[in-house]
């Protein structure tokens, strides 16, 4: 395992190769939560995007936004398993979110994660905000080389 420290390129090659992370967040009281998320990493910021996908409540009213105006905090990671154990591998990321409503740097999130993410191009996401993980830590464990198989 490596220690905690800014993001490595292995790292960032990694994670470039991964299609889906796990955004975990807790409420003002400790109380975790953790979701599936599309991402995409610019310099030291992950961006996540909210899509318009049918949820039992509107994107303002999601648990991890109501998490993160209560406690900042936050933690991703991104894996690969296989069966092979050899090419077992994960990245984590610690810092704090910030939740862009709109702006320039939410602007080009969007389209970070649209160039990313082709099922983002047809969706009306502009009004909806990205969630925005300033990355003061990165942990990562197993084979970050190994191609997806």
């Amino acid at each position: 395992m490596t220690g905690e420290r800014a993001l490595s390129e292995s790292e960032r090659r990694f994670l470039a190769a991964r299609r889906v992370g796990h955004l975990a967040t807790a409420d003002r009281g400790g109380a975790p939560h953790v979701v599936p998320v599309c991402f995409a990493v610019e310099g030291d910021t992950l961006y996540i995007a909210l899509d318009e996908k049918p949820k039992r409540r509107p994107a303002a009213a999601l648990k991890r936004l109501a998490n993160i105006a209560e406690n900042p905090a936050v933690a991703f990671v991104a894996d690969r398993y296989d069966e092979d154990w050899a090419r077992l591998g994960w990245v984590m990321l610690r810092g704090r979110a910030e939740i862009l409503a709109a702006g320039k740097e939410h602007d080009a999130a969007q389209a970070l994660l649209r160039a990313r993410y082709p099922q983002l191009r047809a969706m009306a996401i502009a009004g909806l905000p990205v969630i925005a993980l300033r990355i003061a830590r990165a942990t990562s464990w197993g084979d970050l080389a190994a191609a997806e198989g």
